[in-house]
């Protein structure tokens, strides 16, 4: 259970970089939000002694998560994969992210979060 909460606290860590960015920085606040989103479903992995790949996209690892529990599924109907492009905000030619697109992304983190935590059973980490 020590290496769940590990990653559900770098999870929440990077949810309050992107919170903290987004005014400023929105691009690297999307990052940070993607970055949660992929920390909340290996955490998931985790628990369920799932193996995955290094990887940042979203879908791949929402379809892991779904041969475990099909109620992953609902992370697809948010559209929690448009996050997938927000991992490479942070090199240069890329198309910039506005501050609405910074907050969607936020938004979209949190309800990940929420959904991933109910999953654990509110695990206590």
């Amino acid at each position: 259970m020590e290496k769940v909460a590990e990653w559900l606290e770098r999870a929440d860590k990077d949810v309050e970089a992107a919170k903290l960015l987004q005014k400023e920085i929105p691009e690297y606040s999307a990052y940070h939000s993607q970055q949660a989103v992929e920390k909340y479903l290996k955490a998931f992995l985790v628990y369920k002694n799932i193996d995955f790949p290094k990887t940042h996209n979203i879908f791949y690892l929402i379809d892991i998560c779904k041969k475990a529990d099909t109620d992953f599924e609902y992370l697809l109907e948010i559209k929690s994969q448009i996050l997938t492009k927000y991992a490479y905000t942070r090199y240069p030619g890329i198309v910039p992210v506005s501050r609405e697109d910074a907050k969607k992304a936020i938004k979209i983190a949190e309800k990940v979060r929420e959904f991933v935590l109910n999953k654990l059973g509110r695990y206590n980490y």
